[in-house]
């Protein structure tokens, strides 16, 4: 469900920004790329899974010992159709800055990347400069043009997009893998 929060001007603006890159034509030199995260509960198996025989399928108990929690990232680039997953174990400005990072180095041949965030604290410049340092933070956030989305709104959100690719079976996270 949407929030929608008054029509200001400020609003407005960010809207048509957001809109209006997302109506950008397709350019690999400016990839328009859109990051979003989710909290995700890790789940192990409490009884082994039966694997899938012919004519009949993979089985697996809905029983679950849980395991912990974790972040994932999701960034889409939808006129490419590419995304990327980043696993991390929280949500804090350390991973977003490395995977801001990780993010501009997938980008290497474009001349900018246009990055829709949303308002998450996380989401500048001083994650990136707290954890590579001054020069290397500017140097990663100066390869993306940023455009925040309007408060109160997940317009075009990753995190939909993300869920619905999980919960189909899409992307996963293993609890006995390393974050």
């Amino acid at each position: 469900m949407w929030c929608v929060a008054e029509l200001n001007e400020e609003y407005i603006s960010k809207m048509e920004d957001v809109l209006a890159t997302y109506e950008k034509p397709y350019n690999p030199a400016e990839p328009v790329v859109c990051l979003d995260e989710k909290p995700v509960t890790l789940h192990a198996d409490v009884r082994p899974t039966s694997p899938a025989k012919p004519g009949r399928e993979a089985r697996r108990d809905n029983e679950y010992e849980r395991r912990g929690t974790a972040n994932v990232f999701c960034a889409v680039e939808p006129k490419a159709g590419r995304h990327f997953t980043f696993a991390t174990p929280d949500r804090s400005a350390f991973e977003f800055a490395r995977v801001a990072c990780e993010l501009a180095m997938q980008y290497r041949d474009a001349d900018t990347v246009h990055l829709i965030l949303d308002n998450l604290n996380i989401h500048c410049l001083k994650s990136l400069t707290d954890t590579f340092g001054m020069e290397m933070g500017c140097e990663v956030w100066g390869r993306f043009t940023i455009h925040l989305t309007p408060l109160s709104t997940e317009v075009g959100s990753t995190r939909r997009k993300s869920k619905s690719a999980s919960s189909r079976g899409n992307a996963s996270v293993d609890a006995g893998s390393r974050i």
